[in-house]
């Protein structure tokens, strides 16, 4: 049966197969090729990467807060997370997220770890071709370590529209809902008040 989010805190990082497939998604096959491509990096480069797969999310509002939590969990300070890197995919939210220590995010860069969470991670959700999307993503990042080109997402095949987030865009949206919350409270409070006196005043 799949656990949740709160027994992947409480277990800690894989020590050796890179992988935490909570969700059951991955196949043999790939968890293989993943732990391979994975394990070749940390030997090359000494950056580690986690792959994190959840049925749902039952806490958290989005897969970004909950990434960032279980990184400064799995790895507590700056010097054991520093070349840390996690990807998390949540299916049934068909939510997906790439964070991680200084060291990674500086190895990697915001240009592509915005194209990651919006290209590769939601490729083919819908037909939950999560394997394809987590073999992607590993490769893109892998690449992008390796100093070559991007390989970008190689799907353009698929023109279905993503309406995954980046962590920029999700702040943004707050940030809209809070101006309208409080533009409405103003309207709803405000305007009634000079109203009110503008009555007494005559």
């Amino acid at each position: 049966a799949n656990a949740n989010e709160f027994s992947v805190l409480a277990n800690g990082p894989p020590t050796e197969s890179h992988l935490v497939d909570d969700a059951g998604v991955v196949s043999c096959v790939n968890k293989s090729d993943i732990k391979n491509l994975l394990m070749d990096l940390e030997e090359r480069k000494g950056f580690h990467i986690d792959i994190v797969t959840l049925h749902k999310l039952m806490s958290k509002a989005d897969a970004f807060e909950f990434a960032d939590q279980l990184l400064e969990k799995w790895y507590p300070t700056v010097e054991f997370g520093n070349n840390k890197g996690l990807v998390l995919r949540v299916t049934t939210q068909k939510e997906g997220t790439v964070t991680g220590g200084p060291e990674f995010t500086k190895a990697i860069g915001d240009q592509v770890l915005e194209a990651v969470v919006s290209e590769n991670l939601p490729v083919l959700a819908t037909d939950e071709k999560y394997n394809k999307a987590l073999y992607s993503t590993c490769n893109r990042l892998i690449a992008t370590i390796d100093g070559l080109p991007d390989p970008g997402p190689k799907f353009q095949e698929n023109k279905r529209k993503s309406n995954f987030k980046t962590k920029k865009a999700t702040k943004e949206r707050r940030g809209q809902f809070t101006t309208v919350v409080v533009g409405l409270l103003v309207i709803a409070f405000v305007v009634p008040m000079l109203q009110y006196f503008a009555y007494v005043r005559k």
